[in-house]
Protein backbone atom coordinates (compact mmCIF):
# COMPACT_ATOMS: atom_id res chain seq x y z
CA UNK A 1 0.00 0.00 0.00
CA UNK A 2 1.52 3.49 -1.28
CA UNK A 3 1.84 6.40 1.43
CA UNK A 4 -0.41 9.32 0.87
CA UNK A 5 1.00 12.88 0.49
CA UNK A 6 -1.68 15.91 2.44
CA UNK A 7 -0.74 19.04 0.16
CA UNK A 8 -2.05 22.31 1.76
CA UNK A 9 -1.49 25.27 -0.13
CA UNK A 10 -2.09 28.72 2.32
CA UNK A 11 -1.96 32.16 0.72
CA UNK A 12 -1.78 34.79 3.83
CA UNK A 13 -1.70 38.42 3.48
CA UNK A 14 1.80 40.36 3.83
CA UNK A 15 0.91 41.59 7.51
CA UNK A 16 0.15 38.23 8.94
CA UNK A 17 2.87 36.04 6.98
CA UNK A 18 5.62 35.84 9.39
CA UNK A 19 3.18 35.36 12.93
CA UNK A 20 1.31 32.60 11.00
CA UNK A 21 4.37 31.02 10.10
CA UNK A 22 5.39 31.07 13.82
CA UNK A 23 2.20 29.66 14.75
CA UNK A 24 1.97 26.89 12.10
CA UNK A 25 5.54 25.72 13.60
CA UNK A 26 4.82 26.08 17.28
CA UNK A 27 1.50 25.22 17.53
CA UNK A 28 -0.93 24.15 14.54
CA UNK A 29 1.63 21.55 12.84
CA UNK A 30 2.44 20.34 15.75
CA UNK A 31 -1.53 19.53 16.71
CA UNK A 32 -1.62 17.62 13.67
CA UNK A 33 1.69 15.31 13.75
CA UNK A 34 0.26 14.43 17.82
CA UNK A 35 -3.22 13.24 15.73
CA UNK A 36 -0.19 9.96 15.39
CA UNK A 37 -1.96 9.83 11.37
CA UNK A 38 1.55 10.82 9.62
CA UNK A 39 4.89 10.28 9.55
CA UNK A 40 6.63 13.68 8.70
CA UNK A 41 5.63 16.78 7.61
CA UNK A 42 7.44 19.61 5.45
CA UNK A 43 6.51 23.58 5.41
CA UNK A 44 7.97 25.52 2.71
CA UNK A 45 7.73 29.27 1.45
CA UNK A 46 6.29 28.92 -2.39
CA UNK A 47 9.15 31.19 -4.67
CA UNK A 48 8.35 33.46 -7.46
CA UNK A 49 4.48 33.97 -6.19
CA UNK A 50 4.60 36.78 -3.78
CA UNK A 51 1.81 39.16 -5.14
CA UNK A 52 -0.36 42.24 -3.39
CA UNK A 53 -2.66 39.08 -1.83
CA UNK A 54 0.11 37.71 0.25
CA UNK A 55 2.87 35.18 1.19
CA UNK A 56 2.01 31.28 -0.45
CA UNK A 57 2.75 28.33 1.45
CA UNK A 58 2.72 24.71 1.21
CA UNK A 59 2.52 21.97 3.95
CA UNK A 60 3.14 18.80 3.14
CA UNK A 61 2.24 15.76 5.90
CA UNK A 62 3.41 12.45 4.84
CA UNK A 63 0.77 9.45 5.83
CA UNK A 64 1.84 5.65 5.91
CA UNK A 65 -1.55 4.94 4.03
CA UNK A 66 -4.77 6.03 2.91
CA UNK A 67 -6.91 4.80 6.04
CA UNK A 68 -4.20 6.86 8.46
CA UNK A 69 -5.38 9.60 6.51
CA UNK A 70 -9.38 9.24 6.63
CA UNK A 71 -8.95 8.49 10.39
CA UNK A 72 -6.96 12.02 10.52
CA UNK A 73 -9.99 13.27 8.18
CA UNK A 74 -12.92 11.83 10.08
CA UNK A 75 -11.59 12.55 14.00
CA UNK A 76 -9.26 15.82 13.43
CA UNK A 77 -9.59 17.77 10.63
CA UNK A 78 -12.30 20.09 11.43
CA UNK A 79 -11.21 21.08 14.88
CA UNK A 80 -7.98 21.65 13.62
CA UNK A 81 -9.12 23.38 10.49
CA UNK A 82 -11.44 25.45 12.29
CA UNK A 83 -9.12 26.99 14.92
CA UNK A 84 -6.89 27.97 11.31
CA UNK A 85 -10.06 29.31 10.21
CA UNK A 86 -10.87 31.31 13.23
CA UNK A 87 -7.33 32.93 14.15
CA UNK A 88 -6.86 33.67 10.55
CA UNK A 89 -10.69 34.53 9.67
CA UNK A 90 -10.35 36.66 6.31
CA UNK A 91 -6.47 37.26 5.83
CA UNK A 92 -5.86 33.36 3.54
CA UNK A 93 -6.71 31.24 1.00
CA UNK A 94 -6.36 27.91 1.19
CA UNK A 95 -6.58 24.91 -0.73
CA UNK A 96 -5.68 21.02 -0.33
CA UNK A 97 -4.51 18.90 -2.78
CA UNK A 98 -4.30 14.61 -1.78
CA UNK A 99 -1.52 12.35 -3.51
CA UNK A 100 -0.42 9.29 -3.84
CA UNK A 101 3.33 8.66 -3.18
CA UNK A 102 4.57 6.48 -5.84
CA UNK A 103 8.32 6.54 -5.62
CA UNK A 104 10.10 8.28 -3.03
CA UNK A 105 14.25 7.89 -1.94
CA UNK A 106 14.95 7.15 1.49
Amino acid sequence: MNRILYNVTVNIDHSSHKEWVDWMKSTHIPDVMATGKFLTYQLQRILETENETGVTYAIQYLAPNMQAYREYQENYSEALQSEHAKRYNGRYGAFRTLMEVLDMSN
